[in-house]
């Protein structure tokens, strides 16, 4: 009498391991979402504050961003489907309900090795943006590309195929859709013009010095330059840390000559000239915030917006856009 072969472990937790694996991404995706919506920054669980300076680059890049929304929602539901996905057929009893449990596993297979690949593919060409285009390092994008390739793998593996063939038809067109509409979503990016003709200030690309940031490449107007003497003389304040991409996009509207009249206080203790104690009293919770006549201002606050909070009444002819808006 021949032994019957066990089930390979892999078999028998596959759908455990990318249940856990999505649930761990749908964590990391809704906490990036929600930083993104708020204007906060992303701390950073790894590499220190330049790493983190890498996150906030990436939330900010106008790659963050699909149809007006944030990428990172679009990645928590994609993250919750395949948790869905993986788990769902487990909830059903396969005693008393076996016939409908392998129909469902049967089609959940299907659903995560599409939705396996999408998010491989998907992933890979977020990994070259990161690399070519925005040029910096982003734990927390690495960190999903990796989910994303172990989701696949663990599809493939995790059962017994008895059509390999299927795998790699499945594979070849979704991989091809998917990247072809990444590259129909992405095309126009950079090359949006502000409705009322302002600039765009310029997008951050590259990581930001240790503890200077970027470099200011605007340049200050009249307009600018009065708003930021009166900014100074109503006492308000923007709180910010060097490495946010966020605050430099608030300095980036002013431009260098203005920039410098504005009080402005560094709160990362690694920053020039850092004072963390008066960002810790005034209860700053992200950046950049203002502080204006006892209101306070959380994310990058548009000129005109910056006029109207401080009772500003001169000249509003200002160069630059926010480009988030």
């Amino acid at each position: 009498m021949k032994r019957r072969r066990s089930t390979p472990w892999i078999y028998r937790w596959s759908r455990t391991l990318i249940g856990t694996i999505a649930v761990i991404g749908a964590t990391l995706t809704a906490y990036l979402t929600v930083v993104k919506l708020t204007g906060s920054s992303a701390g950073c669980p790894v590499g220190g504050a330049d790493s983190a300076g890498g996150c906030n680059s990436v939330l900010s890049s106008p790659y963050a961003n699909v149809f007006g929304l944030p990428l990172t929602l679009f990645g928590f539901l994609a993250y919750t489907s395949m948790s869905t996905f993986a788990l769902a057929p487990l909830a059903i009893n396969q005693q008393t309900q076996k016939s409908l449990r392998s129909k469902l596993e049967n089609w959940t297979w299907l659903l995560l090795l599409v939705g396996g690949v999408a998010m491989t593919i998907f992933s890979g060409y977020l990994m070259y943006i990161l690399a070519f285009k925005l040029q910096t390092v982003c734990p927390y994008c690495i960190a999903s590309a990796l989910f994303s390739l172990s989701l696949l793998t663990l599809t493939i593996l995790g059962r017994d195929w008895e059509d390999v063939g299927q795998i790699f038809f499945i594979g070849i067109v979704v991989g091809m859709v998917t990247l072809i509409g990444t590259l129909g979503v992405y095309s126009n990016v950079g090359s949006a013009i502000a409705s009322d003709e302002r600039k765009p200030v310029p997008q951050v690309s590259t990581s930001p010095q240790p503890g200077e940031g970027w470099s200011i490449k605007t340049t200050s107007g009249e307009a600018e330059m009065a708003l930021a003497e009166h900014l100074n003389q109503v006492g308000a304040k923007m709180y910010g840390a060097y490495w946010c991409p966020h605050c430099h996009e608030q300095k980036q509207l002013f431009g260098k000559e203005a920039v410098s009249k504005i009080n402005y206080i560094e709160c990362d203790p690694g920053g020039n000239n850092p004072q963390p104690q008066k960002c810790e009293s005034a209860g700053v919770k992200s950046y950049p915030t203002w502080k204006i006549n006892g209101e306070t201002y959380r994310g990058t606050q548009s000129l005109t917006e910056l006029a109207e909070a401080s009772g500003y009444e001169g000249s509003t002819n200002f160069k630059y856009s926010f480009s988030g808006r």
